[in-house]
């Protein structure tokens, strides 16, 4: 079967999900990260909105609310939550304003009868016009990945009156998170539904993949190199230490050394500041670099070349600037000023496989995104090392192509089609493999962990932590 052929015919993406995609894209849910102290910054009510029209979406479909909520105070006090998450949690109401939700198709089955979908209804920063032109949809999230969520929906409709099992024999969750953008990193959305054992057998994580399976998730480190000296007037430029020209001589010297020393690694130099002013030399001032990484071992490696490189470059600017009187003193105390510290560091990445599930993928028409081609980072990374089940990032279109993070997002009608049609394919494949637990090329079913969700847990449906159905 060819990939985005679907073998019952008609339209999968119907009014109704057109008219909730726009409903949606008009929403603001800005992840409050993106822009602090911007207009455009969500305070929280423009996410309960958008998380409360995709419910009820999904509850005309035979869906549950399992989980609204935001998660405990100590999911961002952990040593890998990114500084910016856990500077902006130092505000009591942040969590509060950030819930994720859960909601589940069929009742509460074994995790070897079970599928779940995460998508994330939060977006960057930079709003623009919303429309549809009978071919196109423009706007904020429309890629990513406010489209590929509501055909989500229509994927589950389709397999739902298409096949008897699904709902009954094979339960479907579907997580629809606040945090995965402004470098959130999931910390405070997905991962705390991840370890409450929220999951499925097959995972699939909604994010532009051109509708192939890409069973890997990168992962990213941020640095900070700052320099904290003594500022100087522009007549006595000596007397200071001149942060700007030390951290220019170093963002040359890392983007230099790094480039070599990281290998699989995507190096990015990215900002530097000391100050606006002509007539100042400035000694205080920072850079900043960002290092995507494949694997863990590599993130490891690439903080210790990180350190190595601030190191070095730190020696060769105190030889070369010793000599120029202008420029002594910053090469004398350099090493004293300087200093490196992580904004964000120790995450996870994905790289896993499972004969059953990809054969399960393969079924649907879902060809495999191609292991030379590099992956992205997603909320997936909360699903490396958990054992017994198997997770993908699938969706519609391309981040670049789709022009998601930048001015002039869109996805267009047909590839949302497309993907609710992989959808409904998917599950009426996993539930015709599941019929077969004793199919030699498929490992014993394990089952589910103990879920938060269940119904013998009080806290799950009631807690301070988790405001209640009413609250949307």
């Amino acid at each position: 079967m060819r990939p985005g052929a679907y073998p019952y015919g008609g339209t999968l993406f119907e009014a109704a999900d057109r008219e909730l995609l726009l409903t949606l894209l008009r929403t603001p849910t800005v992840n409050p990260l993106e822009a602090p102290g911007r207009d455009d910054a969500d305070d929280g009510a423009g996410l309960r909105r958008a998380q409360h029209s995709y419910a009820t979406a999904a509850e005309k479909l035979g869906m549950r609310i399992v989980r609204h909520g935001s998660p405990p105070a100590a999911a961002v006090r952990r040593a890998d939550v990114p500084a910016a998450v856990r500077r902006a949690a130092e505000d009591p109401d942040f969590l509060a304003r950030q819930p994720s939700l859960v909601l589940r198709m069929g009742p509460e089955l074994p995790l070897g009868s079970t599928v779940m979908f995460n998508v994330h209804l939060d977006t960057v920063a930079g709003l623009h016009p919303v429309g549809f032109d009978g071919v196109r949809f423009t706007g904020r999230g429309a890629i990513d990945a406010k489209g590929p969520a509501v055909a989500l929906l229509a994927g589950i409709r389709a397999a739902l009156a298409r096949h008897p099992a699904i709902g009954r024999d094979v339960a479907v969750l579907v997580q629809a998170v606040s945090g995965e953008e402004g470098g959130a990193m999931g910390t405070f959305g997905t991962r705390p539904l991840v370890e409450a054992g929220l999951v499925g057998r097959l995972n699939v994580f909604c994010e532009p993949t051109g509708l192939r399976y890409l069973p890997r998730a990168t992962a990213s480190m941020t640095a900070c190199v700052r320099v904290d000296g003594d500022d100087a007037v522009d007549d006595r430029p000596a007397a200071g230490h001149n942060a700007t020209v030390l951290l220019g001589f170093l963002a040359q010297h890392l983007a230099r050394e790094l480039d070599v020393r990281v290998p699989g690694g995507a190096v990015c130099v990215a900002g530097l500041h000391t100050g606006d002013l002509h007539n100042r030399v400035y000694g205080r001032g920072r850079l900043l670099l960002n290092l995507a990484y494949g694997s863990t071992p590599d993130g490891a490696a690439a903080e210790r070349a990180i350190a190595g490189a601030v190191d070095s470059g730190l020696r060769a600017f105190a030889r070369q600037f010793a000599p120029l009187p202008g420029f002594a003193r910053t090469a004398a105390d350099a090493a004293r000023v300087t200093r490196l510290e992580w904004l964000k560091r120790g995450l996870p990445c994905l790289d896993n496989g499972d004969p059953w599930a990809e054969e399960v993928l393969a079924r649907a028409g879902v060809a495999r995104w191609p292991d030379h081609e590099p992956a992205f980072t997603c909320d997936a990374i909360w699903m490396a090392g958990l054992p017994g089940v198997f997770t993908t990032v699938l969706g519609p279109g391309s981040l670049d192509a789709n022009r998601a993070h930048a001015p002039g997002e869109f996805a267009d009608l047909a590839d949302l089609e497309s993907f609710a049609g992989t959808v409904a394919r998917l599950l009426i494949a996993f539930a015709e493999r599941s019929r077969h637990p004793e199919d030699p090329e498929g490992p014993e079913r394990p089952e589910r962990p103990e879920s938060s969700d269940s119904p013998e847990d009080p806290e799950a449906r009631e807690s301070p932590e988790t405001p209640e159905r009413t609250s949307t």
